[in-house]
């Protein structure tokens, strides 16, 4: 009958030994209806065991024995053979059947059961009758608990994939026609409706994740192609209507565009449309990523005019044609089709989908003439207003909506029915390797056929005008994130599909001929002379078209890329009545959509194409300057403008061969520029500009540095003019890297020299020590930057940067100059009782040991500087004992006597720091006690015998002590514990 039963077994492996199953397989009018197999396989695809099975009754049809359904084999036994039937049957089984057998028994013995009340009996074998419904098997719970599972994992683990090739599955089903598929896609809609994140996303306001997003655009699009199915009844387009509703109404059921309300037009309208479609976007009605699919339900395949197109390759028009007839064909007499362009190419898609090859391809080439049609018209438009609109400045734009980024993909579909249809197909090759490396296709020219049509065209050199026409579309760019995003990406996976193709000079000639209309194009066109402000910039797309067009035509690949650079987005004015460059005008009308979301991607697009010409333009002086120019007309961005310059010195300088001087010049007029936009805002990667200046300039010659030198105040702070580049200009690295003679370095450190006395005085806090280093070689130079320095001591500098540059001054044998700059720091210095690890510390204590070493003068000099700053009494007694330990005058200034004497504490100036010395211990004794904690009584005692210590270095200072112990003692009686430590060591 209808029922293949079989054992299949598998060869045993390193791993696994043999394994046999069991197979059982029902079919139905040439269609596998259901299957069981020993495996249990948990899958939506059928088990290898099953295909083995089915091949196996295919090819060799001859081995499987044919019977008849099991009901007539029963029929021809009599009672005792069946009898006998059922005992062996029962016996062979008798674990698993016998229950079943008994309940059987029971059920047919009795009267009035409900077996008995039923004619004849079921049989497996015997197939359906012919009013049943009959369909591949599919294993409905499988599905839906797969697709759970992936999107449970949100996208990772290669589940975005594992959904991606079930898609593919369900339009695989719809190409061979295959039933399941609409019934495969209802199983994922209903998991995918049911996610659970959705809620969630709505809840929070957060838009769905961008892998997530994708999975529902294919989604959405897969219904659109399922119910455009030219074949299908009217009662499964009613029912998939109803259930594409219910799923539209719900809340959760996620947008369109993303998490926005969108402008764009009804698939249904024709191109014929009024300009009323801008009614208040409060009054859009939502849509959903459904109701594409739910309005391609109201499209038919009944047109006449569109059955006579998809039926024959040589419709043409009739030699005369009556009224009205004018709109369905074009001048040399082929089909045209008007309908709405996104709309036309998702009956393409259906087309294709549903295994109809064929008819896809007649029906993509009435819409490529209709597009070329509508191109010439609007070009003829165009050149009668060129001349307002060029005054104006301004353009409208013609497309509503966008086909690049169209949720249809209207570009993408019609390429891949045309270049499908000029695939080279290798031998046993599959389109993808396991490995994923997939090998790019190989494709030759196939003649479009047709009856009347110019015989030099192929369906490749559609394909590629198709694309170029799309892709330079004028289009405003769409409102939101999400619909943003989808053009980068869209126009990406195009470039991609154009970059397999190889130009031969058919595609040569086409692709030229489609960038003079785009050049030449009016409204229309993203590449014609005047755009919209809100117009989906071109750069990606110029970047392919220049690499593409420069061997073969290097004047119209720099027209256009350089036409491609504006970015009017970012203009704020359009420039007055300049018409000699009309391509740098651009329209004045307030922005309607204020956030571009992929503005940063957008500019860096733009960056490379500028990259991409820089490269190409190595070594031709005119078009390096045409190239520059346009960078520095076109782009806003300091840190895109520092790459370009960083890429051109880089491809100026290559390591294996010299310099290209006219590119270098260009990197460094970038650097330059970027330099001037950086000087007053604060960028983080600012350090790193300068030095690469500097390099780059070092690279270009003398003649530059000293420029950069001379004009220091436009590009650089004084900070980074005297400690980044005259430090670098001077700097041994850079003379040997130039090979100078001596009249060019003198000139080099003239320059650096004047530069560090302006930024000495523009800002000496921060440039006084930078300033004396560079000049150390010219005497003049040096004395005018000490002087500056000397007068902004009282005003502008603090104590850390004077006594920086005392030591400095020290350091290079000006040791009355150090003391000078030190007595000058120490009078902006106020170190309290308790800032006994001040960082001011040592410059206090190198000041008094340089006095000290200069004589017995100095040291007077500087000690009352130092008893009115410093209060803290440790770092007073470290002074003190230093001054005692070795006589002063030590440095044996010239001209001077010394008497090699030790300095008493009795007489001056050592008495005024003893004096001081004494009072601070004791005002540091009363500050710690007013908040003592007992943890501290061990410290605070070795404090005091420290204090003792100074005492002592006064006549009387063991009176004084003792004295100083009794106030104590009398004062802070109430601290009983503290005070006897007081006394056990002090008596």
């Amino acid at each position: 009958g209808f029922h293949l039963s079989g054992t299949v077994t598998e060869p045993a492996t390193a791993t696994e030994p043999e394994m046999t199953y069991k197979v059982a397989i029902s079919f139905d009018r040439c269609k596998i209806t259901s299957v069981t197999c020993g495996c249990g396989n948990k899958d939506i695809f059928y088990c290898a065991h099953v295909v083995a099975l089915s091949l196996y009754r295919i090819r060799k049809p001859d081995q499987v024995k044919l019977r008849l359904p099991i009901s007539e084999t029963l029929f021809q036994m009599n009672r005792d053979q069946l009898q006998k039937f059922v005992q062996y049957l029962i016996t062979a089984h008798h674990t698993e059947v016998l229950p079943t057998a008994q309940k059987l028994a029971d059920e047919i013995l009795s009267s009035n059961s409900e077996i008995n009340q039923v004619h004849g009996a079921p049989d497996p074998t015997a197939g359906a009758s012919i009013d049943d419904e009959n369909c591949w098997h599919l294993d409905e719970e499988q599905v839906r608990e797969q697709v759970k599972l992936f999107l449970s994992q949100g996208g990772y683990y290669g589940s975005g994939k594992q959904l991606n090739s079930m898609f593919a599955k369900v339009r695989e089903m719809l190409r061979m026609r295959d039933s399941n598929g609409a019934r495969m896609l209802t199983l994922i809609t209903e998991q995918f409706m049911a996610d659970p994140r959705l809620s969630l996303w709505r809840q929070q306001g957060t838009g769905i994740t961008e892998k997530c997003r994708q999975l529902w655009d294919e989604l959405g699009a897969l219904w659109v192609c399922v119910v455009l199915n030219p074949h299908c009844k009217l009662e499964e387009k009613s029912c998939w209507l109803r259930q594409l509703r219910k799923w539209g109404e719900m809340d959760v059921c996620p947008l369109e565009d993303g998490n926005y309300g969108n402008e764009l037009p009804n698939i249904t309208n024709a191109l014929t449309q009024s300009s009323s479609h801008s009614q208040d976007s409060l009054a859009r009605p939502r849509r959903t990523v459904f109701t594409r699919a739910i309005e391609g339900c109201d499209l038919h395949w009944q047109d006449s005019h569109l059955q006579r197109i998809i039926s024959s390759d040589f419709y043409v028009s009739p030699s005369y044609q009556r009224e009205g007839e004018s709109l369905l064909f074009n001048s040399q007499g082929q089909p045209l089709w008007l309908e709405h362009v996104p709309t036309a190419c998702a009956r393409v898609d259906a087309l294709r989908s549903h295994g109809y090859p064929r008819e896809a391809l007649r029906l993509t080439v009435a819409i490529i003439n209709t597009l070329r049609l509508q191109q010439q018209r609007q070009l003829e438009i165009y050149k009668h207003q060129k001349k307002e609109l060029l005054q104006r400045g301004a353009t409208t734009i013609t497309n509503l909506e966008g086909w690049v980024g169209h949720p249809l993909n209207p570009i993408g579909c019609l390429f891949l029915t045309l270049t499908e249809a000029c695939r080279l197909e290798e031998e046993n090759c599959l389109e993808i390797s396991d490995a994923g490396d997939s090998k790019p296709p190989v494709y030759q020219h196939v003649p479009v056929a047709t009856g009347s049509q110019d015989s030099s065209e192929s369906y490749l050199s559609l394909a590629l005008e198709v694309a170029l026409m799309g892709m330079g579309q004028q289009r405003v760019m769409p409102e939101g994130l999400y619909a943003q995003d989808k053009v980068c990406r869209n126009e990406e996976q195009i470039i991609a599909r154009l970059q397999d193709l190889e130009l031969d000079p058919v595609l040569v000639q086409t692709l030229r001929k489609q960038c003079i209309l785009l050049l030449e194009g009016g409204p229309f066109s993203g590449l014609g002379e005047v755009i919209h402000r809100e117009s989906v910039p071109m750069h990606t797309f110029a970047k392919y078209l220049f690499s593409a067009l420069l061997p073969h035509d290097a004047d119209l690949a720099y027209k256009l890329a350089l036409r491609a650079m504006r970015l009017p987005v970012l203009e704020t004015t359009a420039p007055s009545g300049d018409v000699t460059h009309p391509h740098h005008l651009v329209s004045v009308v307030p922005s309607r959509y204020p956030r571009w979301f992929t503005l940063g991607h957008l500019e860096s697009q733009q960056c490379e194409l500028a990259s991409t010409m820089l490269t190409a333009a190595k070594g031709d002086m005119l078009r390096l300057r045409t190239v520059l120019e346009a960078i520095q007309k076109n782009i806003h961005s300091s840190s895109l403008i520092f790459k370009l310059a960083q890429d051109a010195f880089k491809i100026a300088t290559p390591a294996d061969s010299n310099s290209d001087t006219t590119l270098l010049n260009v990197a460094l007029e970038l650097g330059l520029q970027v330099m001037r936009m950086t000087l007053s805002t604060l960028n983080w990667r600012r350090r790193e500009m300068v030095r690469w200046l500097v390099t780059c300039a070092t690279e270009v010659g003398v003649r530059a540095l000293v420029s950069i030198l001379q004009s220091w105040y436009s590009l650089f702070t004084p900070t980074e003019a005297t400690s980044i580049v005259a430090a670098t200009v001077m700097s041994h690295n850079t003379i040997l890297r130039l090979s100078l003679d001596y009249p060019q370095r003198e000139e080099l450190a003239s320059c650096a020299r004047t530069l560090a006395l302006q930024c000495a005085m523009k800002d000496p806090q921060n440039c006084a020590l930078s300033a004396l280093t560079l000049c150390e070689k010219d005497h003049i130079a040096f004395e005018t930057a000490y002087q500056i320095v000397i007068d902004a001591a009282s005003t502008g500098m603090t104590y850390t940067q004077l006594f920086t540059i005392a030591r400095y001054m020290e350091h290079r044998g000006y040791p009355l100059r150090a003391f000078k700059l030190a007595s000058l720091a120490m009078t902006h210095l106020n170190l309290a009782y308790n800032q006994d690890t001040h960082p001011a510390i040592n410059d206090v204590l190198w000041a008094c040991a340089l006095s000290h070493s200069l004589g017995k003068n100095e040291l007077a000099a500087i000690i009352p500087l130092v008893v009115k700053s410093v209060h803290c009494a440790t770092v007073l007694s470290d002074i003190l004992r230093r001054c005692t330990m070795t006589a002063p005058g030590l440095a044996g200034i010239p001209g001077r006597r010394n008497s090699g004497k030790l300095m008493s504490t009795d007489k001056a100036p050592l008495r005024q720091l003893l004096d001081a010395t004494i009072s601070a211990y004791i005002n540091t004794t009363h500050s710690r006690l007013t908040h003592i904690s007992p943890r501290h009584y061990g410290e605070f005692i070795e404090f005091l015998s420290k204090a003792r210590e100074t005492f002592l270095l006064a006549q009387d200072g063991h009176i004084q002590f003792a004295q100083f112990i009794d106030n104590l003692k009398q004062i802070y009686k109430g601290k009983k514990k503290l005070m006897l430590l007081v006394r056990e060591r002090f008596g």
